[in-house]
């Protein structure tokens, strides 16, 4: 038996053995809690401009709410039974990010303050912010020559 042969033969294997993934459901799972989500958001946007809140300082404000209750949630282990139910769609908006730091901070507290949740915080969410700043000064600077320049980006 060659080589080719055992590998075509493990990975039959492995496909028999290996359940088939939902994906219609997933999908529908993750769209509907990920709308949930944003609906929610719209709700709270529209509340804060009921009670008179320009839209900029509205969006911070439903920017920290839902920030706040994602990490809430993570904190009673209520958000990872989210995410396992609908995938993608409660990691996209907002939430995910402040559970990606929350998260790791919970599970390294034992370590210390210090060195376990200041240390391991920003493990998932550290690229993130380091490629989100970079580029945002990089487009920054663009912005800066172009406008010096006179010329007008659309």
């Amino acid at each position: 038996m060659d080589k080719i042969e055992s590998v075509k033969q493990y990975q039959d294997y492995v496909d028999k053995k290996s359940p088939n993934s939902p994906i219609l459901k997933n999908c529908f799972n993750a769209f509907w809690v990920g709308g949930l989500i944003c609906s929610i958001g719209q709700i709270i946007l529209d509340f804060c401009k009921m009670r008179g809140f320009d839209t900029q300082i509205s969006g911070t404000i439903v920017s920290i709410i839902l920030i706040g209750l994602s990490a809430f949630l993570t904190g009673l282990n209520l958000f990872n039974k989210i995410g396992k139910f609908a995938g993608a769609g409660s990691l996209i908006p907002i939430t995910g990010f402040a559970n990606s730091i929350v998260s790791p901070a919970m599970e390294y507290k034992s370590e210390g303050y210090v060195m376990g949740v200041g240390g391991k915080m920003f493990t998932v969410a550290g690229p993130v912010l380091v490629f989100g700043i970079s580029a945002s000064i990089i487009v920054g600077i663009v912005y800066l020559i172009f406008n010096t320049q006179s010329i007008t980006l659309v």
